[in-house]
């Protein structure tokens, strides 16, 4: 056997070598694989607007996330956004959810549109997939039974119920100028389904509701429609569309010098949108909205949108709700301590979470519905959106009735 002399220098430097690899493969073993999270959103198609301000809150919570730290109980692991386009239309919604099955992630959050929703948290529930749904309205998506749906923000019942609530407030503060109502809406499942609550709860509380007028989405022309409005002469009108729809009416309605005491908007595509209010500031005036948005006075949600003004990006409702649906499934996958469907949607279920930046109390799911989720009533006032009601999160007073 041959025995290789080993001097004091070769010794201390095999030493050496020796404690930066025990050292150098802990710093590298500490890396975790990332958690795949899925975002669906209609990238392109008709609502291909609302789906890349749903991928923008949902990015910057995934940014958020990773820079303080990503997840600990799973080792610091980061997480790591995969995105599909649902093509504005829920059978595209359904087979991206196969895609996303297959990238292996351990929930899905968006669809934005109710008919989307629907259809993809029923593909994801084939494989015990969660899908946590960002705006979809429609009360049926967490009336099915399906345990791996969740839906963070409130449903149009509860929409509604506000908007009648905060509607008589402000009608009686004001005297009760307002009588008569006009509903307009898109003609489908989220625009009818409100506008039949609507339909029925308004006459209970002395509002004599004229006519009902749906419009498909897209429309290209609202010339009719305002035509009927300047027939009818309603107080007030409702409307519950889509942004390109709200638009082009609140447009015609200004050129045609239709000006009714309010228009107070249930879900609407626009005015809850920055957009609106910068590049059409005179239709955006005094228009009011029972939507979702962010609670103006935290200061998470204040920087949030500052960060999306800074990169010249227009804000909307779909930014803070994706930021806040992305930091639940986080917070889920964390309690869970692993990447493991099952367990994360057990957590899901088990959620008590209240670091979102939206104006709800705790998180709690009931049947897949967050209990502690709320609308608020917005308000475009001197080019700035403002909160108007609930009190403790308004930064304005309203201003009603605005004309006629």
């Amino acid at each position: 056997m041959t025995v290789y002399p080993i001097n004091r220098r070769a010794l201390l430097g095999t030493a050496a070598s020796g404690a930066a690899l025990l050292a150098m493969p802990a710093v590298l073993r500490a890396q975790p694989a990332p958690v795949k999270i899925g975002l669906l959103q209609p990238l392109t198609g008709a609502l291909a607007q609302d789906g890349e301000l749903g991928r923008l809150g949902a990015e910057a919570a995934v940014a958020k996330i990773n820079a303080d730290g990503g997840l600990p109980a799973l080792g610091g692991a980061k997480i790591e956004l995969v995105v599909a386009d649902a093509r504005s239309n829920p059978e595209a919604g359904a087979q991206e959810v196969e895609k996303l099955q297959g990238e292996g992630v351990v929930a899905i959050v968006g669809g934005f549109a109710s008919p989307i929703c629907l259809a993809a948290s029923q593909a994801a529930a084939r494989y015990d997939l969660p899908y946590v749904v960002d705006v979809g309205v429609a009360d049926g998506i967490v009336t099915r039974g399906l345990a791996n749906t969740f839906r963070l923000a409130p449903g149009f019942g509860t929409v509604t119920s506000a908007a009648v609530e905060n509607l008589i407030r402000l009608n009686d503060a004001a005297g009760k100028p307002c009588k008569t109502v006009v509903l307009v809406h898109e003609d489908g499942l989220f625009g009818s389904g409100l506008a039949r609550l609507m339909a029925m709860e308004l006459p209970k509380h002395g509002f004599e509701v004229l006519e009902t007028i749906p419009h498909p989405t897209p429309a290209r022309d609202m010339n009719n429609i305002a035509l009927r409005l300047r027939s009818l002469r309603p107080d007030l009108l409702i409307p519950s569309s889509y942004y390109g729809e709200f638009v082009l009416l609140s447009r015609t309605m200004r050129q045609q010098r239709i000006r009714p005491k309010g228009v107070y908007a249930v879900l609407n595509g626009a005015a809850s949108n920055y957009r609106f209010v910068k590049e059409f500031p005179d239709a955006a005036l005094g228009v009011m909205d029972c939507n979702h948005w962010h609670d103006p006075k935290n200061s998470e949600a204040v920087a949030l949108k500052a960060q999306v003004d800074a990169a010249g990006k227009f804000w909307a409702y779909n930014i803070p709700l994706n930021y806040s649906c992305v930091k639940l499934v986080a917070d889920a996958v964390n309690r869970a301590g692993a990447a493991d469907r099952a367990k994360v949607m057990a957590a899901l279920a088990a959620s008590d979470y209240s670091g979102h930046i939206m104006p709800y109390g705790p998180t709690r799911f009931v049947n897949g519905q967050n209990q502690g989720a709320r609308p608020v009533n917005t308000q475009v006032q001197d080019g700035d959106i403002k909160v108007i009601f609930p009190a403790e999160a308004a930064d304005a007073r309203p201003v009603f009735p605005i004309q006629g």
